[in-house]
């Protein structure tokens, strides 16, 4: 997979209702993923998960 760590990631988290909406950004490609998750969630854990999903979509991109 390839490595975001050179191009940076911004990360949005936003409560809604009982969930919490999580979008993820790479800031060179311009795009964008998110994930819905329990309003209780551990951050760490929705980022987590958030990040493996950009990971996965610029991968099948390439």
């Amino acid at each position: 997979m390839r490595q975001l760590s050179d191009q940076g990631v911004l990360l949005e988290f936003r409560p809604v209702g009982n969930s919490v909406k999580v979008s993820a950004i790479g800031q060179n490609t311009g795009t964008e993923v998110s994930i819905v998750g329990p309003h209780n969630a551990a951050e760490s854990d929705l980022r987590e998960a958030v990040i493996r999903k950009l990971k996965y979509v610029l991968e099948k991109k390439r």
